[in-house]
């Protein structure tokens, strides 16, 4: 009752309704765009070509557009030219002086950074519109009136959607509950569960594919990865700072115990589109030409295809350093450190500056080696339930393997869901932090939240 009550508590705050309407709505328009086609398309050609190449680049960037590439839709590009954008800048934050500079410029520098966000992005949008077209007008059949006008039109087109999708992104951070990409990627990948449930009920009831032992797996799988998600997700480690008490002026300041919180997953779904993306470009280089006639390419990229044993290796290990990688660019225990001793603070035990900078990067590398096993985890196990891992293609011990093995865990389920790890993670992390942005609101004037320990403020007394 407690959470229908705090429900109930979100429409009665005239602020916090607006911006959840004005959320909802700027969704609803993103959308409609998504079913406006580019023209001199044969969108049949092209749902074949998409069907022919799911574990492809192409298949990869349609998941994060809601499925409106392979429907070549205005809002094609979706938001990945505004991700990839602020993946570079923050990149190039580590390298480049003015970058950096501006970082540490607080609220002005951090427009500047996203006023160069926005032009990269148009650019991005340009160039990838433009490979697209390119692309498009080379096979045979996609394209109907091919030349110069498709191309131009194309790029207008996929572009000009691109910088409108990033305005109302912008505009739902700004003027909605959270945030606003966020929840444009979070809506793209929840409008397919209306259709895998459909396939479900399909397969187990009409055609018969599945069996009640399948769909239990199915849904007890999913319940358990939902599950380790919130718990990770919310895991942090907490090392204690100590302020030290000094004299400013007439006032004693500090004397304060508190604590400098390190998130198990620190790096978020960035480690897992990096290794996603990488891993997807050898199984795009198999359908080019030049590949095919080539024995040696074909079988080098093939056993690193989808499925194959080591495609999981190397998923794994390109995660873990991905992990290492972005979390070196956003956290500075050197830094962290010279901060913490210029206000007076201190790790109990540990002395300040090198010995506190050692002592919180060898809490961070353990607990990054946990991020990028828990990603891992997450990423592969919904993979082996799709397709299964190809364990009877290892030498010498494959035609065991192929005997006494399940042929579910070696062939997979063939479940055409939106299962995998990275939509997964980003429906439920979105989902947690749009949660506890609305249960912030409704605290703060003095409601109950959604979950038990969120109470109204002791001391306070209801007015209502």
């Amino acid at each position: 009752m407690k959470f229908f009550d705090a429900i109930a508590n979100v429409f009665r705050i005239p602020d916090l309704r607006k911006r959840i309407l004005f959320t909802l709505a700027m969704l609803a328009i993103y959308r409609l765009g998504g079913h406006i086609p580019t023209p001199g398309i044969d969108t049949h050609q092209l749902e074949k070509f998409f069907e022919q190449n799911q574990g492809t680049i192409f298949g990869f960037v349609d998941l994060f557009s809601g499925g409106m590439l392979r429907r070549l839709t205005v809002f094609a590009l979706g938001i990945m030219p505004y991700i990839t954008a602020s993946i570079i800048l923050q990149l190039l934050t580590v390298v480049v002086p003015t970058l950096e500079k501006l970082q540490k410029e607080g609220e002005l520098g951090r427009r500047k950074i996203t006023q160069w966000t926005r032009y990269l992005t148009v650019v991005l949008a340009f160039i990838q519109s433009f490979g697209i077209a390119v692309a498009l007008q080379s096979s045979p059949g996609l394209v109907l009136n091919p030349g110069i006008g498709f191309i131009l039109l194309t790029v207008l087109s996929l572009t000009t959607g691109t910088a409108f999708i990033m305005w109302l992104g912008e505009q739902i951070t700004e003027r909605g509950i959270g945030n606003g990409m966020s929840l444009i990627i979070f809506t793209g990948i929840v409008i397919g569960l209306p259709h895998a449930i459909q396939e479900i009920y399909n397969n187990v009831v009409l055609t018969h594919q599945w069996t009640a032992f399948h769909l239990i797996i199915i849904i007890a799988v999913m319940i358990a990865v939902v599950a380790f998600i919130v718990l990770v997700e919310r895991g942090e480690r907490r090392i204690p700072v100590q302020y030290a008490k000094r004299v400013v002026g007439r006032r004693m300041m500090g004397g304060q115990s508190t604590h400098l919180p390190l998130k198990v997953n620190a790096g978020g779904v960035i480690p897992v589109i990096f290794a996603s993306s990488l891993l997807a470009f050898p199984t795009t280089l198999m359908s080019w030409s030049v590949v095919k006639n080539s024995r040696f390419l074909t079988a080098t990229l093939g056993s690193i295809g989808g499925a194959q044993p080591l495609y999981y290796v190397l998923f794994v290990a390109l995660i873990i350093f991905f992990c290492f990688f972005y979390v070196s660019i956003i956290f500075n225990p050197n830094e962290a450190a010279d901060n913490m001793r210029k206000y007076g603070g201190f790790i109990p035990g540990i002395r300040p500056g090198k010995n506190t900078a050692e002592y919180m990067n060898k809490i961070l590398t353990k607990i990054t080696v946990v991020g990028g096993l828990y990603l891992s985890i997450l990423s592969i196990i919904p993979q082996i339930m799709i397709s299964g891992i190809r364990l009877q293609t290892l030498p010498v011990v494959g035609n065991f393997i192929d005997s006494y093995f399940p042929r579910w865990l070696l062939d997979g389920l063939g479940v055409h869901f939106y299962f995998g790890g990275t939509s997964l993670l980003i429906v439920v992390g979105v989902a947690m932090d749009t949660i506890n942005q609305v249960e912030a609101q409704l605290i703060m004037r003095h409601y109950e939240g959604f979950t038990p320990r969120a109470g109204r403020i002791r001391g306070r007394r209801s007015t209502f």
